[in-house]
């Protein structure tokens, strides 16, 4: 996972399994249960039923078939070790799920880490946040009876989200005022894998915070409706981005090429699965375009760069992006899902990013202090390059 202290996230998302902050790319995913089949060839599978008959046997306590068969699926997927080849039971799944849709089930806040504390960046316009009072700015030093001290983000999100109708109690400190509590009744939220914004006068700032099935119309409702304010330059923000849907990736860089560019290779092994190239249509082809990027831009966000880039249709500002350049396929099996690395990806340049990341063309880091002070130097390096 990209350790980025500037990473911040809608507390209605929780930590779903290897997918948030780690970047993740989806090819396609079947829609029928596959079923099971006998022939095992090389696996014998007797030692695992021994194993099985002397834990009923020995083992004090009392065991859960169904959780032991789900164990058995999980340590079977994970002798892989590709940490995106897993096996997801039902709840797994259809967290994953929700994550891709955006429709989540929390409080619908920006959280974030900034001097250290637990801070409220932004309450979501219209959500249980905003009615409860919360306000940017706002130091949560408690969630529920957990301290946040030292929580990691991604543990202090997973705290806050839940079930809805559900309540979570938030102590909260703002300004130099003491503690008080705000409880906060759980719904769900819908959030947009897009936000954009007019800056300066003529430029366009358009924020993919994810690649869903819909991202690619997002952002081409976004380019129509800044064109129509008078933008004339662009900047496509995929700062802390972790991936999505392959197809979403293509939807998106076919908004800044023309039809028929090759966006990106798939090879399994040696050999090309796929190659997918841009469709027409796209609203800002032959725009001034500045890509923003960082460590935490992963999986389908480093395939819009990387394409964007190697047909020098925008100059990329910021750090190194994570560095996953492969596909996974997400497979229905009884009692869960299989999610697949399927093949690798690769570049119109033929460059594979799996570990190395896309280099930006100019460098710019954000430190814990401009964050801090709420600075954003590669957001103000990428209005002046194009000013």
């Amino acid at each position: 996972m990209p350790d980025n202290f500037q990473i911040s996230k809608i507390a209605a998302i929780g930590a779903t399994l290897l997918l948030v902050g780690v970047g993740f790319v989806f090819g396609q995913v079947s829609p029928s249960v596959v079923s099971v089949g006998t022939d095992t060839k090389s696996l014998n599978f007797a030692s695992l039923q021994e194993t099985y008959e002397i834990l009923q046997r020995k083992y004090d306590g009392q065991l859960d078939p169904a959780k032991v068969l789900e164990g058995a699926k999980a340590g079977l997927v994970g002798s892989t070790g590709d940490p995106y080849t897993v096996y997801l039971n039902k709840e797994q799944a259809q967290a994953l799920e929700d994550d891709l849709s955006g429709t989540l089930s929390g409080i619908g806040a920006e959280v974030g880490i900034k001097g250290g504390k637990l801070t409220i960046i932004a309450p979501l316009s219209g959500s249980p946040a905003e009615a409860a009072g919360l306000k940017p700015g706002d130091y949560v030093i408690k969630v529920d009876e957990t301290d946040t001290a030292g929580l990691p983000l991604d543990e202090a999100v997973s705290k806050i989200r839940g079930p809805k109708d559900t309540k979570v109690m938030l102590k909260i400190i703002r300004g130099n005022g003491e503690p008080f509590d705000i409880n906060i009744t759980r719904q769900v939220i819908n959030v947009s894998s897009v936000k954009s914004s007019l800056k300066n006068g003529n430029i366009g700032h358009i924020q993919l915070t994810r690649f869903a099935d819909d991202s690619g119309e997002k952002v081409a409702e976004a380019a129509r409706s800044l064109k129509a304010q008078g933008a004339t330059k662009f900047i496509l923000d995929m700062r802390n981005n972790p991936g999505g849907y392959l197809a979403s990736s293509v939807d998106v860089s076919s908004q800044f090429l023309p039809a028929g560019k090759l966006i990106v290779e798939e090879k399994h092994g040696q050999k090309v699965r796929e190659s997918l190239k841009s469709q027409k249509g796209g609203e800002l082809i032959g725009v001034s375009l500045v890509v923003l990027i960082n460590e935490g831009s992963a999986s389908a966000s480093e395939i819009v760069a990387g394409a964007l880039q190697d047909h020098r249709a925008a100059k990329l500002i910021g750090e190194k992006t994570f560095g996953k350049g492969s596909v996974q396929e997400i497979i229905k099996i009884p009692g869960g899902e299989l999610k697949i690395t399927v093949a690798r990806w690769y570049t119109p340049k033929g460059r594979n990013i799996d570990k190395e990341g896309i280099k930006p063309d100019i460098k710019v880091k954000q430190t814990q202090a401009d964050f801090d002070a709420s600075r954003d130097p590669q957001l103000e390096r990428a209005l002046q390059e194009l000013k």
